[in-house]
C-alpha cells in the first residue's frame, strides 16, 4: 500500500487466500485490505497514538438510518456522556476531496450531531467545527487532542 500523510504505523497485515487483510483494533478482527479500508486504519491509529482518544470511545464502520435509506460512517468519536466528539470520513487516495465529499459528511451528521468533522483521503486532511446556530462549519488547522 501506498505511503500517506500520516505518521508510520505497525499494521497486523496476513495474506488469506492471495488477499491482503489487515487488524482492526476497533471491530477487533481482520478486514479487507483496501485503499479506503488503509485511510481509514491509518485515521484509527492517528486518533488513537497521536490525539489519545480512548479506543473504547472509537467506532468504526456502522450503518445510520438516513432519510430511509441506510448509510454507513467511516469512524465516529464519542465523548463520554455518549455524544459524538468527531466523524470522519474516508476516502481512497486516488480519490479528490470535492464539495461532494463534504456534503456527504453533512448529511451524516444532520442525524450525528458532532462537534467535529474530519475528511481525508491519506494526503489531504480536512478538519472542522460545526456552528450550529448558524448552519456552517468552520474549518481548522487540526482537531483537538483528547481531554476527558
Amino acid at each position: 500500500m501506498q505511503e500517506l500523510n500520516f505518521p508510520r504505523y505497525s499494521f497486523r497485515v496476513k495474506n488469506s487466500e492471495n488477499k491482503l487483510f489487515l487488524f482492526d483494533v476497533v471491530r477487533k478482527k481482520f478486514v479487507r485490505l483496501t485503499p479506503e479500508e488503509w485511510v481509514r486504519q491509518h485515521v484509527v491509529w492517528y486518533l488513537h497514538h497521536e490525539l489519545h482518544y480512548p479506543l473504547s470511545l472509537i467506532n468504526v464502520e456502522k450503518e445510520i438510518a438516513l432519510h430511509q435509506t441506510k448509510k454507513r460512517y467511516d469512524v465516529v468519536v464519542f465523548k463520554r456522556d455518549g455524544s459524538i466528539h468527531l466523524i470522519v470520513e474516508c476516502k481512497a487516495p486516488q480519490i479528490g476531496i470535492n464539495q461532494t465529499t463534504f456534503d456527504q459528511i453533512a448529511r451524516y451528521n444532520l442525524k450525528l450531531h458532532a462537534s467535529y468533522l474530519m475528511v481525508t483521503n491519506g494526503h489531504t486532511h480536512y478538519y472542522c467545527t460545526m456552528d450550529y446556530i448558524e448552519e456552517k462549519y468552520q474549518f481548522l488547522r487540526e482537531i483537538p487532542t483528547y481531554s476527558p
